[in-house]
């Protein structure tokens, strides 16, 4: 069988860098990006051009970042895709490796982050489950004092993004990848759940709040709807910008209103 010519349209560094500044990516900003590399269409150097394109746009004094999350990296009796047999799980948590900010990949996030992530000079911070990496001039002040027991909170990049005016660039991805409104939930009544991994010593659990995406892609429909988010499109793929502290904002209202969950 022939395999058919790829769609388009085609994505260069250029026309990406050209089009987030476009949308109102700013030279010398932070930008905290979710990216799906598949929506953008045909991109010449995958996803090393993205990252290439998205650094022009920034310029040398601005800062980008990505979520590098880890989530096998977690109690194999919560996992269900695929689940393991129950019978490996004390077997797998006696062995599974801890984490290790240099060379753990990162899981579920896509290709952009990952190639963020083993960039030259890329920072990550030190979160087990729930990382970022960040390039540029404000990487360390981003990534540094990520606390092992805050995934998405206070002391997370999350706060320290909103607290410098990032913004958010979601290329391709929706709402329901959006982790600033998971900072909100740190913020309002939420319940407390325990989080086992692995750790330098052993298996180790935390008790940490319990976040959910769920129902953000009504979230985002509405806080869309009621505040400035500028759209447009970067290849094929429909892209949006907002600062980290709008969304967060509007997410401790909107949560506490349509989605609210007692703490325990």
């Amino acid at each position: 069988m022939v395999t058919p010519p790829p769609t388009g349209p085609l994505v260069t560094r250029d026309t990406l860098r050209d089009q987030v500044r476009e949308l109102g990516v700013r030279p010398g900003e932070t930008l905290l990006v979710h990216s799906s590399l598949s929506a953008l269409g045909w991109v010449n150097g995958g996803a090393v051009a993205v990252v290439l394109g998205l650094l022009d746009a920034l310029g040398p004094d601005g800062t980008l970042v990505v979520p590098t999350q880890t989530g096998d990296i977690s109690d194999p009796a919560l996992w269900s895709n695929p689940p393991v047999n129950p019978e490996w799980w004390a077997d797998i948590r006696a062995t599974m490796p801890a984490y290790d900010a240099l060379v753990t990949p990162s899981r579920g996030v896509g290709v952009v982050p990952e190639t963020v992530r083993t960039w030259p000079g890329a920072l990550r911070s030190a979160h087990p489950q729930t990382s970022f990496a960040a390039l540029g001039p404000r990487a360390a002040e981003i990534v540094e004092g990520h606390a092992p027991d805050c995934r998405l909170g206070e002391r997370s990049p999350l706060a320290k993004l909103e607290a410098t005016g990032a913004r958010v660039l979601l290329l391709g991805a929706g709402y329901a990848s959006c982790t600033s409104f998971h900072l909100a939930e740190y913020r309002i009544s939420s319940p407390r759940v325990a989080v086992g991994r692995p750790g330098p010593h052993g298996w180790e659990t935390v008790t940490e709040v319990s976040i959910s995406s769920d129902r953000f892609d009504e979230l985002g429909y509405d806080f869309e709807r009621d505040r400035p988010v500028l759209r447009g499109k970067v290849g094929a793929a429909e892209a949006r910008l907002f600062p980290v502290k709008d969304a967060v904002g509007y997410a401790e209202r909107w949560l506490a209103t349509h989605r609210p969950r007692e703490e325990e």
